[in-house]
């Protein structure tokens, strides 16, 4: 019966999310505030991955950006060969500046949108598949791990800044269309969204059967007690790879997405700070749970949008205030604090029910 209600609860809370997101949203916002809305669920996709690997596989992923950079990048090299091709140029414009008149080899698969949606798919999942067996096979886990994936965020953006090809420090930007469509059209706009809000409900859909299966079960043990769990006959290596490509390919997801949404990707999407903003979203809305994540990515995008306009210097330390204050005070985020008064609850309520039986006795 419980495993019915928590069925037709979650049901129900998809529903009402869909009705928010594809119905109320598009009537109550404006064209500008979707698009930025869309933006941040591209973070809130990410969110989703990390709260799978680092709240119940506890894998501090401090490298995301990479992932979504693969993604992004992906995305971008496919937009601006499209563009190039609509001016009937050999390069993109940025490279004819740059005095590059032909397409660099690997530029060149990603002229298929096949190719490019394959490519977008697969290579962030591919690459954190390499990395968790060089790395879990070798034990290396707690702040070795975080340390490691930091580093790689921080190696990709100055592989990005080094090279003319991919635009260098300023990225690549103004792109023109998108699969076809006019990226200036407020209906294609609109459908960009739509795509990004399908997108978030099937990722929170895939974690949460994830989280409650027989895997998800198994995660959490390789969170808790490693040891254990190896003495069990499990290789809790490759358990924490299915979490660690699961929130690479999630992350690959938001950042082809992000690119047309935004409308320019470059090396200050994928390093080190906005890895660690990633991070602070989920720290606050409860790593552990399956919604908080998103609703923590969510809440710290806007916060973050609010404040820089009205005080674009304050955002960085109120950001760092609220992350430690969260991390000091409410380890579970503000997710776990409802759970802790739902436990408050049930056990107020199992105390009046063996009192009561008492006094029937």
């Amino acid at each position: 019966m419980s495993t019915f209600v928590q069925k037709r609860g979650a049901w129900l809370g998809f529903a009402v999310a869909a009705i928010l997101l594809f119905a109320v949203a598009p009537a109550v916002l404006s064209d500008f505030r979707l698009n930025l809305l869309g933006k941040f669920i591209c973070y809130a996709i990410i969110a989703v991955g990390i709260g799978l690997a680092w709240g119940r596989g506890g894998m501090l992923t401090l490298g995301q950006g990479v992932f979504f950079g693969l993604g992004a990048y992906i995305m971008a090299m496919h937009l601006k060969i499209a563009d190039a091709d609509l001016r009937g140029d050999a390069v993109p414009d940025f490279m004819s500046i740059a005095g590059i008149r032909e397409l660099p080899s690997y530029w060149v698969p990603f002229q298929s949108p096949l190719v490019t949606i394959l490519g977008i798919l697969f290579v962030p999942g591919l690459v954190a598949l390499v990395l968790g067996l060089g790395v879990f096979k070798r034990r290396v886990k707690g702040a070795y791990f975080a340390i490691l994936s930091q580093a790689l965020a921080a190696a990709f953006a100055i592989l990005l800044i080094g090279q003319q090809s991919t635009g260098g420090s300023n990225g690549l930007n103004r792109f023109r269309t998108f699969f076809g469509f006019n990226l200036n059209d407020p209906a294609n706009k609109q459908m960009l969204f739509f795509i990004a809000a399908g997108v978030l409900l099937a990722v929170v859909a895939i974690t949460r059967q994830l989280m409650y299966s027989r895997y998800g079960e198994l995660l959490v043990a390789v969170r808790d007690q490693e040891e254990r769990v190896r003495f069990l006959g499990y290789d809790p290596a490759n358990i924490k790879i299915v979490a660690y490509v699961t929130a690479a390919f999630f992350a690959g997801l938001a950042g082809a997405l992000f690119v047309p949404i935004v409308g320019i990707v470059s090396p200050n999407d994928v390093g080190i700070v906005p890895s660690i903003a990633f991070l602070i979203g989920v720290a606050i809305g409860g790593r552990t749970t399956l919604l908080g994540p998103v609703l923590g990515a969510l809440g710290v995008a806007w916060a973050q949008t609010t404040l820089s306009e009205q005080f674009p210097s304050g955002w960085t330390y109120a950001q760092g205030l609220l992350f430690i204050v969260v991390v000091g005070f409410f380890p579970a985020g503000v997710a776990g604090l409802f759970a802790l008064r739902r436990r408050k609850k049930a056990d107020e309520a199992s105390v009046v029910d063996v009192e009561e039986k008492e006094l029937v006795k």
